[in-house]
């Protein structure tokens, strides 16, 4: 008798954590206790398996939604689904030609879907039951009646489709022109029938094999052979086209020795791009100064261009922007310049003029002496101007460290300096001091040397400078190239882009 109920449509309702399930009744096993439905629904949203089984253990509620009988209660179920889509709902029929037709209309569960796809092919709706069938739905009730009591529960699939959505909550219905145009875009977009999707996956191995490597390359090689191209990357004795990165015309060879000097150089440095800068004796040295004067570049341009690379210098090892910017006014940098009363010092106070015009406290020592020299005394003239302070006295220096001490007291032909006592009393506290040093163009001899330095800055070309001067920087004073070649010595500028560049012993 189970088999006079397949293709019924039936609504079971499993629980909250299962849902409802709706289709059409493909099997019913008495022995293991189980339902199977074909085409099923689950929560108004179609499966993606052709059939679904349960067992009666986990079956909470069967609904009969529709029995296949005579084709006019058939006809009358593919109406009301086209019309409405709300199952459950059943058309009103007449009594059956007999007189003893019965029309059971089936009320509106919470937990039934009202949105189920047109494309579908249950039906919901009403049934008209014969006296014919009076007798085998008493049995089928009575069947689905053990069902439900049994403990047991199946289910076999092959895959799982569920929906979010929750079995009691109910679809909004859409209303209004744009509602219905997003529903039609829906339905192009996501419409296509499921049956139609392959189960199998995609094979990747198997059509990778049918690519044949070698002989698309050789095809690609051939072509390139007779349109005369090659692709980027592919090595080519002579390449038809350039990159943006490629010179087109072959470049020289670098040439790291540019300045040759008429003498051999006790000591040579490099710069950072490797080019070599030998040294010059203190005697070229003086005859290169001489003549770039006799040309124009006089004493008072040299001490300025000195004055303003040195002071780029000090800047740059007081710290730059990040100390001397305007967030940093309470930490204004300390600079104590040392000058003797000669050409070295009027460069130091050239030095010392610049700094103080960029915001930096500038103590400026300088020994009294009866007469000064002309160059000396214009720098003082400007120097007074600024803000910065000049001293006589080593008294009269800072106790406490200072950011930087600028080393200008030496000389190479005063060298009776260095037995005077205010000498050995600012060589004395500059040492005490413990302050970084820079010394500007400071002598040969280590011998003349009363300070150990940090920087040393030489002007135009170095001289061979010994361990106490420490890093030697290399400052661009303006002498013409032509200046150079007039002393024997073939130059080339190794300073760029900068008037400052650090020199390495080689």
């Amino acid at each position: 008798m189970a088999t006079d109920w397949l293709g019924s449509i039936v609504s079971i309702n499993c629980g909250e954590s299962l849902g409802v399930y709706q289709g059409r009744v493909s099997a019913v096993d008495q022995v293991s206790q189980t339902i199977s439905l074909t085409r099923p629904f689950h929560n108004g949203v179609k499966c993606l398996v052709p059939e679904v089984t349960f067992r009666a253990g986990d079956i909470t509620e069967l609904k009969i939604l529709e029995i296949p009988g005579p084709g006019d209660s058939r006809k009358c179920g593919d109406l009301q689904q086209m019309e409405t889509g709300i199952p459950g709902v059943g058309c009103q029929v007449g009594p059956s030609q007999n007189g003893t037709g019965k029309v059971l209309k089936k009320p509106i569960s919470s937990s039934a879907p009202q949105n189920i796809p047109r494309r579908t092919d249950m039906k919901n709706q009403d049934i008209i039951i014969s006296p014919q069938q009076q007798c085998s739905k008493s049995y089928m009730d009575r069947h689905l009646e053990a069902l439900t009591q049994s403990k047991s529960f199946r289910r076999r699939h092959n895959s799982w489709s569920s929906s979010s959505r929750h079995p009691n909550q109910v679809t909004p219905k859409k209303s209004g022109l744009k509602n219905g145009q997003m529903k039609s875009k829906d339905d192009e977009c996501f419409g296509d029938d499921i049956d139609e999707i392959p189960d199998t996956d995609f094979d990747f191995e198997g059509n990778l094999a049918l690519f044949d490597k070698a002989a698309v390359f050789e095809e690609i090689e051939t072509y390139e052979r007779r349109s005369g191209t090659r692709s980027r990357g592919t090595p080519s004795e002579k390449p038809a086209r350039y990159r943006h990165d490629e010179n087109i015309l072959e470049s020289e060879p670098i040439v790291y020795r540019r300045i040759v000097v008429p003498q051999n150089a006790n000591k040579e440095f490099c710069t950072d791009s490797g080019l070599v800068v030998p040294s010059v004796s203190y005697e070229l040295h003086k005859k290169l100064l001489s003549v770039a004067e006799k040309h124009g570049l006089t004493l008072e341009r040299r001490l300025e261009m000195t004055g303003v690379c040195a002071s780029q210098m000090a800047l740059s090892l007081l710290g730059g922007p990040n100390r001397l910017n305007p967030k940093n006014v309470h930490q204004r940098p300390t600079v104590a310049l040392l000058c003797g009363p000669h050409v070295k010092g009027a460069q130091g106070i050239s030095c010392g003029r610049h700094l103080s015009n960029h915001d930096v406290h500038v103590i400026l020592f300088l020994p009294n002496f009866v007469k000064m020299l002309e160059s000396i005394t214009n720098e003082l003239n400007l120097f007074s101007k600024t803000q910065g302070q000049q001293v006589s006295s080593v008294k009269d220096l800072p106790d406490t460290p200072v950011d930087l001490v600028i080393n200008c007291l030496d000389c190479h032909e005063n060298a009776f300096l260095r037995d005077q006592p205010w000498y050995k009393a600012v060589v004395d506290w500059a040492n005490q001091n413990r302050a970084p040093v820079l010394s500007i163009d400071p002598p040969i001899s280590e011998m003349e040397l009363g300070i150990d330095a940090k920087w040393s800055l030489a002007l135009g070309l170095p001289l061979p400078l010994g361990e106490r001067a420490g890093r030697v920087y290399l400052c661009d004073i303006g002498i013409p190239q032509k200046v150079f070649q007039e002393v024997g010595i073939n130059y080339h500028s190794p300073f760029g882009c900068k008037f400052v560049i650090p020199l390495h012993s080689t």
